[in-house]
């Protein structure tokens, strides 16, 4: 997740976080393929596919706490790691509505709220402003998006086990989706008060 601090950022390439953040980047297609093979006649993955997942929530926790640890917040980091997050979210809805895992209502809903949030950014730039930092609801948010996936991706099958993931993958599901649009709709305010101020100033 996107770190936010007052420290002085660097234009480092080379750090640990950046490095971790491009892990995750290159873990995107692979999931998605691990994913879909039982679409296309290959073997299920589904195993491998939650190992990926798991892998990425653990360097996303590292890359922002290594970054602040060893002051090696970047401008390139700033950029790699929400990215990371949200081809991860799209890569897993693509995925779970292909297999019919994820109803297609929910995925139109949180692509929506992407949509939203892609014209805020258009109207920064227009602005001259950078694109809003992730804040506390949008972290939330991908914290619980990114449990409610492999949960639901468990929950493919019967028994206790899967069962039970069902129940927490769809809780996980409901308030990241709702921290999500609450998120979006923070982020829709930021920019009316910053555009309106813009234009109280010509």
């Amino acid at each position: 997740m996107e770190v936010q601090e007052t420290r002085v950022q660097t234009d480092r390439v080379l750090t640990i976080p950046n490095i971790l953040s491009a892990a995750r980047l290159v873990g995107v297609p692979l999931f998605l393929w691990l994913i879909l093979r039982p679409e296309f006649g290959g073997p299920n993955s589904d195993g491998w596919a939650l190992l990926v997942l798991a892998l990425s929530g653990v360097s996303d926790y590292l890359d922002g706490k290594l970054a602040r640890r060893w002051n090696q917040i970047s401008s390139l980091g700033r950029l790699l790691d929400p990215a990371a997050d949200r081809l991860y979210i799209l890569s897993t809805l693509v995925g779970l509505t292909w297999r019919e895992i994820l109803p297609l209502w929910l995925t139109a809903v949180l692509l929506a709220r992407e949509l939203v949030l892609l014209v805020m950014v258009g109207i920064l730039r227009r602005h001259g402003y950078p694109p809003p930092q992730v804040n506390f609801l949008g972290k939330a948010a991908t914290f619980n998006l990114m449990y409610a996936f492999p949960l639901l991706l468990l929950s493919e099958g019967s028994g206790l086990l899967h069962t039970t993931a069902a129940i927490f993958g769809w809780a996980f599901a409901g308030w990241g989706t709702t921290l999500y649009w609450w998120a979006g709709v923070l982020y829709v305010v930021q920019v009316r008060r910053l555009v309106r101020a813009d234009t109280a100033a010509d």
